[in-house]
């Protein structure tokens, strides 16, 4: 609670979240409605692929070996980040400013060890031992490095921004702001992919997160307004937006080139990442916060993205 001392007593977070929470308790694996609306940055595109999005309903039509190679490969991503992120957060909710705050942290909480947990039942279901996987890392693992650039810091698949520690409620709502977000982008390719079971269940996953990116986004914006606060809100975003640009990969890289012929993803890794970008300007005009600067060190950063979460 000290890390939010500053924070006490301020009108910042009104809104009625109760009918978001029992929704979202009760979507298991993807029932609800997915609301249209949100998704729009993908529009209608279409797949570069000569599968048809959902064509592949379970594992018993998986195509060849070289589709059930990247398919495990980019789940595993996905789950490991969900577990680590999971696990990230758990410390933030003793972060929480309010006892409303105290309530939508530890949904949020809740919501990305229910996202890890179908995303490993999907690879149950193409043979992978969870379990084995689960006990063989310690996904509680963070480090003190300033900065990791694109390396992993151990050896489970997830994204190299949940290695680094979560502070204070700044950096859990920059953390939120740009990384929810960033996350976003890259799942959306997810919901029309040629795996049917996975572009299910990311119905779900996807609402979720846009709940979780409207919560980082309503912080970001009542904090920016504050000049107690802002300067704060700046530090967390110059920190936090950097290390998500690096999660999206270098452009026309062979794999990604590979994973949308396959359909399992919609869009090259440049795109993706300029989509992020360009609308966390928008916000941060909106905000009247600066957009941070980043230089791409090319020869570092992955050939491939990997699967984020948030």
């Amino acid at each position: 609670m000290a890390q939010a001392t500053d924070l006490k007593g301020k009108d910042l977070f009104k809104q009625d979240i109760n009918a978001s929470i029992l929704a979202r308790m009760s979507d298991e694996v993807g029932d609800a409605d997915l609301d249209e609306r949100k998704v729009t940055r993908l529009g209608q595109k279409s797949v570069d692929s000569h599968y048809l999005v959902g064509e592949i309903t379970g594992p018993q039509e998986i195509p060849s070996d070289e589709y059930r190679e990247a398919l495990t490969n980019l789940l595993t991503q996905e789950a490991d980040s969900e577990l680590a992120g999971a696990l990230g957060y758990v410390s933030c909710i003793t972060m929480s400013p309010t006892i409303e705050e105290y309530l939508a942290t530890s949904m949020m909480v809740k919501d990305e060890f229910r996202h890890a947990r179908v995303c490993y039942k999907l690879l149950e279901h193409l043979g992978v031992d969870v379990e084995a996987r689960i006990k063989s890392f310690d996904f509680t693992l963070r480090v003190d490095e300033d900065d990791l650039g694109t390396t992993r810091a151990a050896g489970d698949a997830r994204v190299n921004i949940f290695y680094y520690p979560i502070n204070d409620w700044y950096d859990f709502i920059s953390f939120n702001f740009c990384m929810d977000r960033g996350a976003g982008h890259q799942l959306e390719d997810i919901l029309m992919s040629s795996y049917r079971p996975w572009a299910r269940v990311m119905e779900g996953i996807f609402k979720e997160e846009m709940f979780h990116i409207a919560h980082g986004d309503n912080w970001v914006k009542r904090l920016a307004a504050d000049p107690e606060t802002k300067p704060k809100m700046q530090a967390g975003i110059d920190r936090w937006f950097p290390r998500t640009m690096n999660i999206f990969g270098r452009a026309n890289t062979p794999k990604n080139r590979l994973y949308r012929e396959l359909g399992l993803k919609v869009r090259d890794n440049q795109e993706v990442r300029e989509a992020f970008a360009t609308e966390v300007k928008q916000r941060l005009d909106e905000f009247g916060l600066q957009m941070p600067d980043w230089q791409p060190d090319w020869g570092k950063i992955p050939e491939e993205a990997v699967f984020a979460a948030g």
